[in-house]
């Protein structure tokens, strides 16, 4: 199948020339990699090689060539196609290296397979100069595997997939009530016990349905270091979330000390079976604070600061109930001198904060971290509609919007009774492809705290890779061009140019074997017959 540069996702900047002409790479064709490319001539021989069969190997002549020019902002790139050559130029190594994306694109479907499916084929390239660079710097996707557990080649397929969209931020939920995925060497309970629970629940909480086989699983800290280095070869940085002080019964049930165990009989609770809003919460008690500093003193080693920045802390859905009853969290609130329950999370928060900024890290939390007020260089993550991103921007915090009424893709694609285990509002391929990151409240000064935007899968009802590729693609190709490309205002945008190239698109993610919701519905064995589901009708609220 003939690519065109009409085809491209997402959308780039600019496209000229556009001649008869094409480039043909054959079994001749070189790559010559210009200082400071090296990384990507690797990913273009091991990924683009192995789909053609073509070796490319180091040399002048007919081929392709990377090179660096400082001109270029840092991940823009200037892709030339004409007959004698295809040259790509980035502002850096990323520049260069979402350029080999857009070149792959223009190869075709076959480009994104594992083999060959025709050996001795002349690969053609249409003749172009692309110029292109991305709107936003912070393009993500954040991937639940504590709720169910994807194994280590899943999440590094899920990198794959990343950067074949130029999105270039990994955010792993590591921890939650449902599981701990990250082995901590000097709490080896946390995974012990803390990655297991006895049975899970099939569907929405009120579903009657149960998954009697134990679940659970977590990464060696070396499967950590292998997913970190993938990422960065990508150009991907990864963000690790440790939720606190809520989300944390998989921790308290491995170490019941960390509970607040002088209301709750701590050492009688397991790995939660069960999804929704956990009662069960971290001590705000100095032991706490040295267990999580041990446990983040390992993340930080983990995941260095080049590929790390930003650590998250999740922050959010805390119940107060267990530090109201509890006698030694009121002590701690008279001790510190704090006004309630929300300024002792504030406090728990800023601590951190304080303990990450010392060692040259930076802590992102989602909305509720405002309560009770936000520590200095806190970025928040804005999952509750646009107000807690608005509230932050004006206060001078950075943001990642990714309000759930837009992004958070483990919601419905459509109405009717054929979506899979219906979470949420029915948030279309359209309503993905409409939405806009940057609330018209904020003014220039203000939307300049706008790091990005990032879309979200939990995976409590994705029990399966095929599940979780059902409900994050083609949804994921939309939030790419929204997060890259300089598109107009929501109401004015290409609806059908995009659905368009989505039909070239398609091919690729066949190609790649990525298990999408097709424009018609469900395939029959992406159905979910009898597993309730909890959808909500209408359209979102916009907040």
């Amino acid at each position: 199948m003939a690519a065109t540069t009409a085809d491209l996702i997402p959308a780039p900047q600019v496209v000229a020339g556009g001649g008869d002409g094409v480039h043909e790479l054959g079994a001749g064709s070189t790559l010559t990699a210009g200082a400071g490319t090296e990384g990507v001539a690797r990913w273009l021989r091991s990924a683009v090689g192995a789909a053609t069969g073509l070796d490319l190997p180091e040399g002048p002549g007919d081929g392709i060539e990377l090179r660096i020019d400082p001109a270029l902002a840092p991940e823009a790139y200037r892709l030339t196609v004409d007959p004698r050559a295809i040259r790509i130029d980035g502002g850096s190594a990323a520049g260069v290296f979402w350029g080999a994306q857009t070149l792959r694109q223009l190869l075709g479907p076959d480009a994104f397979r594992r083999a060959p499916v025709e050996r001795g084929r002349k690969w053609t390239v249409p003749e172009a100069v692309i110029e292109d660079a991305p709107r936003f710097a912070w393009r993500g996707l954040m991937l639940d595997v504590s709720r169910h557990f994807m194994p280590k080649d899943g999440v590094l397929r899920y990198l794959d997939l990343l950067a074949a969209h130029k999105l270039n931020v990994f955010h792993l939920h590591l921890t939650d009530d449902q599981g701990w995925r990250v082995e901590i060497k000097r709490h080896p309970k946390l995974t012990e016990v803390g990655a297991w629970r006895s049975r899970t629940k099939f569907g929405h909480r009120a579903s009657p349905l149960w998954d009697e086989r134990p679940h659970g699983g977590f990464y060696t800290q070396d499967d950590i270091r292998e997913i970190v280095a993938y990422a960065a070869e990508r150009h991907i940085r990864v963000v690790p979330e440790i939720d606190v002080p809520g989300h944390s019964q998989s921790a308290i049930a491995a170490y019941p000390e960390l509970g607040n165990t002088d209301v709750v009989d701590t050492a009688s609770l397991t790995v939660w079976d069960n999804w929704g809003i956990n009662p069960n919460v971290l001590a705000p008690t100095d032991a706490t604070l040295r267990f999580y500093e041990g446990v983040f003193e390992e993340i930080l080693d983990l995941f260095p600061v080049d590929v790390s920045p930003f650590v998250h802390i999740g922050g959010d859905e805390c119940p107060k109930e267990q530090w109201k009853r509890s006698p030694a969290a009121q002590a701690r609130i008279a001790e510190l001198g704090l006004k309630d329950e929300d300024e002792l999370q504030s406090w728990f928060i800023r601590h951190f904060a304080t303990w990450l900024t010392a060692r040259g890290r930076r802590l992102i939390g989602w909305g509720e971290i405002l309560e009770g007020g936000l520590a200095p260089g806190a970025a928040v993550a804005s999952w509750r509609g646009y107000a807690a991103g608005i509230t932050a921007a004006r206060a001078g915090h950075d943001v990642v919007m990714c309000p759930q009424e837009y992004v958070y893709l483990d919601h419905r694609q459509a109405p009717g009774d054929d979506e899979p285990m219906p979470i949420g509002w029915v948030r279309t391929l359209e309503d993905v492809y409409r939405f806009e990151p940057v609330p018209p409240q904020l003014t220039e000064s203000e939307a300049r705290h706008v790091l990005g935007t990032q879309a979200c899968v939990w995976t409590e009802v994705m029990d399966s890779q095929a599940r979780v590729d059902y409900q994050t693609f083609p949804r994921l190709a939309a939030f790419a061009e929204v997060a890259w490309s300089a598109l107009p205002a929501p109401a004015e945008r290409d609806f059908t140019g995009f659905q368009r190239r989505m039909a070239a698109h398609y091919t690729r993610l066949d190609a790649l074997g990525v298990d999408y919701r097709p424009p018609t519905g469900p395939r029959p064995w992406q159905l979910r017959p009898g597993v309730l589901g909890r959808p909500i009708e209408g359209a979102p609220p916009n907040v």
